[in-house]
C-alpha cells in the first residue's frame, strides 16, 4: 500500500523535476543571447574568465549543500582525477569552440551539433563501450552521417564546428561516466584542476595590457563574472530533473536546448538557411525519431521483463 502523504509529495517532485528540467534545457537552448553580449571579448579569454568564476559558484554551491565530503572522496583515487582531468579538457574545448562559433555567427552549426549528440554517443557506445546498436539505431547513424556529408558536398563548406561540438561532448559523456562522478562536485574538479592555466592566461592578458575585464570594461566585466552563475544553475536544475524523472523524459527534454539555438540562429540572428540546410536537418531530425522511438521501445521491453520477475520467496 502506498502512503496517502507520500504520493502528493511525489507528485510535487514531478512537477518541479519537471519546471527544471524544462529551465536547464531552455537556458541552454538560448544561451547564444548571453555569448552575444561579450562578443568584443576574444572567446579564449572568455573560456578562461568562465573556469575562473565557474570555480568560484561552484564553491559556494558544495558549502551550502555540505557535499565537500564528496570531492574529499574523489580526490582520493588517482584515477578518478586522471579521469576529471581528461573531461575537463573535453569541455573546455567544447566550450570554447561554442563560444567562438556563436560570437562568429554561426549559431546554426551548433545547433546542428547538439542535435547530433544523441547519435554520437550512441556511436561512442558501441565503439568504447561494446554496447551493440540495433537496427533502428544503425539506421539514425546512418542518416546523421548523409546528413553531414549532405552539408559538405552541398553547401560546400565541412561542418567543423558542429562535428566539433558532438564529438567532444560525447567524449565528454565517456570520460564522465568512467569517473563515476556527481555533477556537481565533478564539475569542481574539472574547472578546478585547470584554473592555474585559465588564472595564468588572463594574468598574461593582464601584463600585455589586452585583458577585457575593469576599467574602462565594466560592462563586460559583471558579465564575465556572472559566468559563473551562467554556468552553475543550470547544471543545478538538470540535476534535480535528473533524481525525478524518467530517462526518457529527460531524453525528449534535452533536445529543447538545440532547437532553442536553432531558432535563434534562424529567426532571430538570421543567419543563412540554404536547401542544404535544410536537407541536413531533415536528415538529422529524422534520425532523432528513429532513435527516440528506439529508445521508448526498449525502455518499455525492460520495464516490462523487470515486471515480469516474480518476487524473492514467490
Amino acid at each position: 500500500m502506498h502512503s496517502p502523504a507520500r504520493e502528493p509529495n511525489a507528485a510535487r517532485e514531478q512537477r518541479s523535476a519537471l519546471v527544471a528540467g524544462i529551465a536547464a534545457f531552455g537556458f541552454w537552448g538560448i544561451i547564444p543571447i548571453y555569448w552575444k553580449l561579450v562578443r568584443t571579448v576574444p572567446a579564449s579569454e572568455i573560456l578562461a574568465h568562465r573556469f575562473v568564476w565557474t570555480t568560484g559558484f561552484l564553491v559556494c554551491l558544495l558549502t551550502l549543500q555540505r557535499r565537500w565530503s564528496e570531492v574529499v572522496g574523489v580526490v582520493r583515487s588517482r584515477r578518478t582525477l586522471l579521469y576529471c582531468l581528461g573531461s575537463g579538457t573535453a569541455i573546455s574545448c567544447n566550450w570554447l569552440m561554442f563560444i567562438w562559433a556563436v560570437n562568429a555567427n554561426r549559431v546554426l552549426e551548433t545547433s546542428l551539433g547538439y542535435f547530433m549528440t544523441p547519435l554520437v554517443n550512441v556511436f561512442f557506445g558501441a565503439i568504447f563501450l561494446r554496447e551493440r546498436l540495433t537496427r533502428l539505431q544503425l539506421a539514425s547513424v546512418i542518416l546523421a552521417t548523409i546528413g553531414v556529408l549532405n552539408l559538405t558536398f552541398g553547401y560546400g563548406s565541412f561542418p567543423w564546428i558542429a562535428l566539433g561540438l558532438c564529438t567532444s561532448w560525447g567524449i565528454y559523456g565517456l570520460l564522465r561516466k568512467a569517473s563515476h562522478t556527481a555533477a556537481i562536485p565533478g564539475l569542481f574538479l574539472e574547472t578546478t584542476m585547470l584554473l592555474p592555466l585559465a588564472l595564468g592566461y588572463l594574468f598574461l592578458l593582464q601584463d600585455r595590457g589586452t585583458l577585457f575585464f575593469g576599467a574602462p570594461h565594466w560592462t563586460e566585466s559583471l558579465i564575465l563574472i556572472s559566468s559563473g552563475l551562467v554556468t552553475g544553475l543550470p547544471l543545478v536544475w538538470f540535476g534535480h530533473a535528473a533524481r525525478h524523472l524518467r530517462l526518457t523524459t529527460i531524453g525528449f527534454l534535452q533536445y529543447l536546448a538545440p532547437s532553442g539555438t536553432f531558432l535563434l540562429g534562424v529567426f532571430m540572428y538570421h543567419e543563412p538557411f540554404t536547401r542544404a540546410h535544410l536537407i541536413t536537418f531533415a536528415l538529422i531530425w529524422t534520425a532523432l525519431v528513429l532513435f527516440t522511438v528506439e529508445m521508448v521501445r526498449l525502455w518499455r521491453s525492460r520495464r516490462e521483463d523487470a515486471e515480469a520477475v516474480p518476487p524473492i520467496g514467490d
